[in-house]
């Protein structure tokens, strides 16, 4: 008598449960489809724009993203060096050469799931286009580490892995077609521990 209620229950319980459990997965594991990799920069153009597809809106509105404009930003994130080994918070990194044409950019660190780490107040948590020392052929050098830097210091205070998050606001690269032939900064590892 209570068999056939117990199993519908329990088939009802999977079938929420599971379809649950996957459609989070799935937010989770990707920001959506048409990604574009310049070296270990990988970006979403169309991720903002209205012909997002359904998991670039669904993922958009589970982390409660600013939304840009197609020709307003781009974001680019970097889980791994110019080797292609992992980013790893007890290593230093050169981020060096220049950035696509912008009107502003940020650069900052943040964990593997996209949430920005905060070092602390009196550390450099974050570098942009207006606080960067430039060379004279306005190519720069930002040293990513948990130990102090001269010059361009991008602080890491974290365990684990993490990746870099380069926005470009005002560019004309958001809106172009163009995006494989664009020069991206380089990742070198420069050392690990107190090397």
């Amino acid at each position: 008598m209570f068999r056939v209620p117990l199993l519908v229950a329990l088939a009802l319980i999977v079938a929420f449960g599971g379809g649950i459990t996957s459609a989070i997965w799935a937010l989770k594991a990707t920001v959506g489809f048409g990604s574009i990799a310049i070296g270990p920069w990988i970006a979403f153009p169309e991720a903002q724009t209205v012909a997002a597809d359904p998991y670039a809106k669904a993922h958009r509105a589970r982390v409660g993203e600013l939304l840009y404009g197609g020709a307003e930003g781009l974001k680019f994130t970097a889980a791994t060096d110019d080797t292609g080994a992992r980013l790893s918070a007890a290593c230093s990194y050169d981020i060096s050469g220049m950035t696509p044409p912008a009107r502003f950019w940020t650069l900052y660190t943040a964990t593997t799931d996209g949430a920005t780490l905060r070092p602390g107040s009196e550390i450099p948590a974050a570098i942009n286009s207006w606080t960067v020392l430039r060379a004279k052929n306005s190519s720069f050098v930002i040293h990513a580490s948990p130990m102090a830097q001269r010059e361009n210091w991008l602080a890491i205070r974290h365990t684990g892995n993490f990746q870099l998050v380069l926005t470009l606001l005002d560019t004309p690269t958001a809106g172009s077609s163009g995006l494989i032939d664009l020069a991206m900064p380089k990742i070198v590892k420069t050392g690990c521990g107190n090397a």
